[in-house]
């Protein structure tokens, strides 16, 4: 077992190898591009640990995306009142350890195992070997984000505390168009859905698809303040920088989706997405102005017909938002995983992540109410 202090230790086609090909965000091209861009790194306070296991030759059998980390910025499973709990009792909750990707609230494997290797026994020296790292730096915690249904499963077989969430995704049932997305809609939230998109084209608001290989500089300047813009609003410094952006754009050109929305030749917003094997992310979106309906249309009705049109069999378009509901998104139950030293507050989370468990279950059951679709009145939607 090593620790990398940056995804640059060990060479892309290694970690691939292990990290497979259904989405980008744990590619070595998109961790690195991450660290090199000074998004992911020491000074914004995600130190990398990446946790690697190897065979007797040299090559990686098992791999775990893993950052020190000072602060829970980034993360998007909230631990801010464990933090203050910990401080009220005068205990050090940072550094902890994380097992997430950056800035990503994306569901996927997190203890990447080589298909050649014992699935079973590499899976629990990934596990022990972050259990004993954490325990040997007298960290507070180790946090597993958005593990994948058998990660999750794996974690909470090892003791891990888990924990649940609710996103909403877009699932495509074989449709042919738009048109016959939309058919499957109650009459009222089809003529909702389609006023929305009226009023966007009778501003005259027309869309280029673009992919990271039609970018240039001058339209990356444009389009990121746009994404900028968004987060100066509410009094935050952006997560990513142009760089990072640009690097991805290089290294992944087809990974990287970006849906340019203009009047005439001027743009005038755009939403940021990453394109995976059988899935479409969306990521980032920002405008020059306030237009009526764009946002709806720019983040979820062109992510929509591009996945109709591709044939992607599912769209996440990111965390929280009731409002994707109407729009044709379903409640779907995400999960985290934590393990946490103190048996005092390790007892005390564990018991809160219970109750919480239930409330996000009667919280997904109740929203699943308010779908748009047409269906009998004992059916119900997969959660």
């Amino acid at each position: 077992m090593r620790l990398l202090t940056s995804i640059a230790q060990i060479d892309a086609v290694s970690w691939n190898s292990l990290a497979g090909t259904g989405q980008p965000f744990l590619r070595h091209e998109f961790l690195l591009a991450l660290e090199e861009s000074g998004c992911a790194a020491p000074r914004t306070g995600w130190s990398p640990r990446h946790l690697v296991i190897e065979d007797a030759r040299g090559r990686p059998v098992g791999a775990l995306p893993l950052y020190r980390k000072g602060h829970s910025r980034g993360e998007f499973v909230f631990d801010f009142s464990w933090a203050s709990a910990y401080a009220q009792h005068g205990l050090p909750y940072y550094p902890k350890l994380l097992s997430a990707v950056p800035f990503t609230p994306v569901r996927g494997p997190r203890l990447l195992v080589s298909p050649a290797a014992d699935g079973a026994a590499t899976t629990k020296a990934l596990i022990k070997a972050a259990l004993d790292y954490a325990r040997s730096e007298q960290l507070s915690s180790w946090h597993v984000l958005f593990p994948s249904e058998e990660t999750a499963a794996n974690l909470g077989d090892a003791g891990l505390i888990l924990r649940r969430d609710c996103q909403f995704h877009w699932y495509n049932h074989g449709y042919e168009s738009f048109d016959a997305f939309l058919a499957t809609f109650t009459a009222e939230k089809r003529k909702k859905a389609k006023r929305e998109r009226r009023r966007v084209a009778e501003a005259g608001i027309e869309f280029d698809t673009l992919h990271g290989g039609d970018m240039n500089d001058a339209l990356w300047d444009t389009v990121y303040a746009f994404y900028a813009d968004t987060f100066y609003r509410h009094g935050h410094e952006p997560y990513l920088n142009l760089d990072f952006f640009k690097r991805i754009a290089a290294a992944m050109p087809d990974r990287l989706m970006l849906k340019v929305a203009r009047i005439r030749s001027e743009p005038i917003a755009v939403a940021v997405f990453f394109v995976g094997e059988d899935a479409l992310f969306g990521r980032y979106w920002g405008a020059g102005g306030n237009y009526h309906s764009l946002h709806f249309e720019t983040c979820y009705y062109q992510g929509i017909e591009y996945c109709i049109e591709k044939r992607l069999q599912r769209f996440e378009p990111g965390t929280q938002g009731e409002h994707k509901v109407p729009r044709g998104f379903v409640p779907t139950l995400m999960s985290s995983a934590h393990f946490v030293v103190d048996p005092r507050f390790a007892a005390a989370i564990r018991e809160f992540a219970a109750r919480e468990a239930r409330g996000v279950d009667t919280y997904a059951a109740a929203v699943n109410e308010h779908v748009p679709y047409h269906r009998a009145p004992d059916e119900e939607l997969q959660l």
